[in-house]
């Protein structure tokens, strides 16, 4: 799988989008990339899965951990690819059922990798690591499909919004 491919396909399903958008961090910005469309295509959320598989094969992890809404379907995919089980953290404690802020278990020692789709300040992975490591378990890695580049942190990704934007102007320039 190449990353060509998947920038592609993620321009090609419209997953990149200019205008005016507030992000879920609060801030503004010209440029949008909806990973959470991107991956209800097949083919790309198995081209993120063999990416994140391939960035991860060395690290050594029990578990998959991942923040309700964006994260799941990458997480999903990645436990299927890995063979390694997954949590899901809710955003809420529910009160109904058994009641839980999370679907899935973390294990005491466990070594566990975030996932997530889209990172801008790293605020919603690093709630999820913070939840892991309050159940005892350890933090290895944080990987996202896409890293905007504005946390200031190094995380791991797939694919830094400054490549999104230039194999996009590279595509139009070819088309015009």
């Amino acid at each position: 799988m190449s990353v060509d491919a998947l920038v592609r396909r993620m321009i090609e399903t419209g997953a990149l989008k200019f205008g005016d958008f507030v992000l879920s961090s609060g801030k503004r910005s010209k440029v949008y990339v909806d990973v959470k469309l991107a991956s209800t295509f097949p083919d790309i959320l198995e081209m993120i899965a063999e990416s994140m598989a391939a960035r991860l094969r060395d690290l050594e992890f029990n578990r998959i951990a991942c923040v309700e809404l964006g994260g799941v379907p990458i997480a999903v995919a990645l436990s299927l690819k890995m063979k390694k089980p997954l949590v899901i953290f809710r955003k809420e404690k529910k009160d109904y059922g058994v009641k839980g802020d999370r679907i899935g278990e973390v294990r005491e020692g466990e070594k566990v990798v975030v996932v997530e789709d889209v990172i801008t300040t790293g605020g919603s992975a690093l709630s999820a690591a913070r939840r892991v490591e309050e159940s005892g378990a350890v933090v290895v890695g944080i990987i996202a499909v896409v890293d905007r580049e504005e946390s200031g942190k190094e995380f791991m990704s797939i694919l830094k919004l400054s490549d999104l934007i230039k194999a996009y102007d590279s595509l139009q320039s070819t088309e015009s």
